[in-house]
């Protein structure tokens, strides 16, 4: 069957660790061990988020002197997607000797879309709330409580089309395993006269695997991340896993608009469309999500 595999950015670095290359190479090898055997015995499409890598080298660029403005963050995702792309592509034809490529995406968004007056997207490491009430203050940045920490927050605008869309769908009917849509894919709209322009925000990765699950006529779709499962009441005492839901049901509750309410959101419009499965859940787990004997079911 054909699969999408969405990788958290926390999944590729988790919280508090330090950003250096070879801590994030190990978790890379690690993912790739999980992914292997879907690799091997499926179609498998892989997206990954970016959040924590991006907010790094948007950090680098403001500090660098020789710099006469930061480098805007459209030109940060095409970096991460280069990096993390190579480091996946490589651990995947270590891991399970598969032919794998890794491309470079943009992701047409609306230039009206609300998103840019309202950021949510987290990107960089996590603050204690007066450095981030400073850093907001000397940088212009907007920051949010994301769970016991603060972190700064960027416009996240909705995925469209994907314009190298015809690349990945010939590279997947061909049995290549993809690398794609990093980070949701570089953020670009057409102009008036239909020139594409990059702009400033970071496209939910998520919502950029349905999109492309969906197009590729996918049969399941997998959400992967640090969390074993979709919870009810998560971080209370009254806390429950959801093993099996639909997507009409899943939509009743509410959740965390900047950590799982965009998995949620895209499992639904996933199956919704017509996809078979979709399952949230931690990378580790990726053959028992696909088996449903972990994570969080989605059916429509």
């Amino acid at each position: 069957m054909r699969i999408v595999a969405a990788l958290g950015g926390n999944a590729l670095l988790e919280r508090g660790e330090p950003p250096e290359a070879d801590v994030q190479e190990r978790h890379v090898r690690r993912a790739a061990e999980a992914l292997a055997p879907l690799a091997l015995a499926h179609d498998l499409v892989i997206t990954h988020g970016n959040g924590p890598q991006v907010g790094l080298l948007a950090l680098e660029s403001e500090r660098d002197p020789a710099l006469r403005r930061p480098f805007p963050f459209d030109t940060l995702g095409a970096q991460t997607q280069g990096m993390i792309g190579y480091w996946l592509v490589t651990a995947l034809q270590n891991a399970a000797a598969v032919e794998a490529a890794c491309l470079i995406c943009r992701t047409v968004v609306a230039a009206d879309d609300p998103a840019f007056d309202h950021p949510t997207k987290f990107v960089g490491p996590v603050y204690d709330e007066p450095t981030a009430e400073r850093l907001a203050a000397e940088r212009g940045w907007r920051v949010r409580r994301d769970g016991a920490a603060w972190r700064r927050v960027v416009p996240s605008p909705e995925p469209v089309e994907l314009i190298e869309f015809p690349l990945i769908e010939l590279l997947a009917d061909r049995g290549t395993t993809v690398v794609c849509a990093g980070g949701g894919g570089i953020p670009v709209t057409h102009d008036r006269v239909g020139r594409l322009h990059g702009v400033e925000a970071v496209v939910d990765k998520d919502l950029t695997a349905a999109l492309l699950a969906h197009a590729l006529g996918a049969e399941v779709l997998l959400l992967l991340t640090d969390v074993d499962a979709v919870y009810t009441g998560f971080g209370t005492a009254g806390a429950a896993p959801i093993r099996r839901i639909s997507a009409r049901e899943l939509r009743s509750a509410s959740f965390p608009a900047g950590s799982m309410g965009p998995k949620v959101e895209a499992a639904c419009r996933f199956v919704e469309s017509g996809g078979r499965l979709a399952a949230i859940g931690r990378l580790v787990d990726a053959e028992a999500l696909l088996a449903q004997t972990a994570g969080t079911s989605v059916t429509g």
